[in-house]
Formats: C-alpha cells, sequence, structure tokens
C-alpha cells in the first residue's frame, strides 16, 4: 500500500512545534504499520486543499467543517491538551486576546475591531459569534478579516491593526510553550464557552481497518510518551461523528 498523507498545519506554531508532530506521526506510522509521509502545506496554502486529498491518512480539521461540510471524513482522534481548562478531555476554547501594554478593550464599544481568520473556523469565527449572542452584545464591531491563521491574529493584534483578536486555545499553549516572548505580549480579555477539539481525520478512501489502526496507535500513546511534551498534550481520544453534532447548529 502506499503511503498515505500526514499534515499538522494547523498546530504548527513554530518550525519546531512541526517537527515535534513529524515525530509524532513517525511513531505512529511505526507502531500502526500504516506508512505515513508528511507534508508540509504552509499558509497561505488553503486547508481544504489537504482535506480533499483522497490519500489522506492523518490531517489537523477543525470542528466546524468536519461537522458541516465534510460529512463522510473519517474521525481518526482528537488531541487531548494538558492545560487545566480542558479537564482531561478533546476540549478547547477560544481566547479573545489584546496588546497587553494597552487598556483592555471593551467588546461592547462602538467602533471595536474585532478580527477574524475564516469563515470555516470555529475558533476564528463561529465561537466568537455564538460567544456575543449569548451575552446579548447590543453592538457589532467592525470585523477585519479573513486573518485566515492564528499567528495572522497575533500580528494583527500586537501591529494594533485590530483591538481583538480570536485564539485558539490550544494554539495559545503551543505559543507560550515555544515562543513565550510573544505570548507574554498579548492580553486573554475574554473566553468562550469549550467545545470540541479539532481533531485527526482520514479521508473517505481510506479503509476503515486503517482508521483504527491508527486510532489505536494514538490513544495507546501514554502520558509518559516524550513526543507528546513539546505538543503540550496529554494524549488523544478516539471520537465520532456525534462528538461534534453540537457544531452543527453554530453559525
Amino acid at each position: 500500500m502506499s503511503a498515505l498523507i500526514a499534515n499538522a498545519r494547523m498546530y504548527a506554531v513554530t518550525p519546531a512545534v512541526e517537527a515535534a508532530w513529524r515525530a509524532l506521526f513517525q511513531r505512529v506510522a511505526a507502531t500502526s504499520g500504516v506508512a505515513l509521509d508528511y507534508l508540509a502545506h504552509p499558509a497561505p496554502a488553503p486547508l481544504d486543499d489537504i482535506w480533499a486529498r483522497p490519500d489522506l491518512g492523518l490531517a489537523l480539521q477543525c470542528g466546524w467543517p468536519f461537522a458541516n461540510l465534510y460529512p463522510a471524513m473519517r474521525p481518526v482522534a482528537a488531541p487531548v491538551p494538558r492545560a487545566n481548562w480542558a479537564g482531561g478531555g478533546p476540549r478547547y476554547r477560544t481566547h479573545l486576546v489584546a496588546r497587553a501594554d494597552r487598556p483592555v478593550p471593551d467588546l461592547d464599544r462602538p467602533g471595536l475591531r474585532l478580527g477574524w481568520t475564516a469563515t470555516h473556523s470555529q475558533s476564528g469565527r463561529h465561537a466568537v459569534e455564538a460567544h456575543r449572542a449569548a451575552r446579548g452584545r447590543p453592538r457589532d464591531p467592525v470585523l477585519v478579516g479573513p486573518l485566515v491563521t492564528p499567528r495572522c491574529v497575533v500580528e494583527a493584534v500586537l501591529a494594533g491593526e485590530v483591538d481583538l483578536g480570536p485564539l485558539d486555545s490550544y494554539w495559545h499553549a503551543l505559543l507560550a510553550a515555544h515562543e513565550p516572548q510573544t505570548a507574554a505580549r498579548l492580553r486573554v480579555v475574554e473566553t468562550t464557552e469549550l467545545t470540541p477539539m479539532p481533531l485527526l481525520v482520514a479521508s473517505p478512501e481510506v479503509e476503515p481497518a486503517t482508521v483504527d489502526r491508527l486510532g489505536a496507535a494514538l490513544v495507546a500513546l501514554g502520558a509518559d510518551e516524550p513526543r507528546l511534551a513539546p505538543l503540550e498534550l496529554a494524549g488523544f481520544a478516539r471520537v465520532t461523528r456525534a462528538d461534534y453534532d453540537a457544531l452543527r447548529s453554530i453559525g
């Protein structure tokens, strides 16, 4: 069988983090017996191009497009962040961040410039809309985007191009671990509710038995697995499509 493609673009926060993902996928390939070739797909190349590949074995996908746009995509497993806010499960949330050296912006202020990443992004668009709706925000902010990636959100915030920007809490944790000098320049102003974590998926063309082998290899990684530490992960959990049903009504 030809090698399947693996990709971790969503959480390749720095080159060192991407290298850590590659090392993890090599470990999964060895223990599962499923050959994987890592394919770099740096921004601004569309993530949709990766998700459309028929030879996709392991790639990170946001929960919103998984639930709404890719009904045949096969769920493999979801990362479990090591951070306390995850509560030991495959969950995450969105931090609304601002520059740490400026006064705290008010999300209700007229003319507030609020960044967003992409229409299919849970953390970068839909979680923020749900957060505002739940609190009955009376005014619409000035939306600035699409900023496409979390890195571009950080750059826009620090450059003063937006007052607030949405940052995936797990991406933020990786930034704090690997680029603390940048993370220290950001202030978390508000935080959304927890939602299902972006997951590793395989294309519909991949045999279910192969998906099961990959998922089992990921879940078998123990907390003492050294390849998890640089990724700020406690492990992986098996997930089903039903686990993401809550996101189908968002946005």
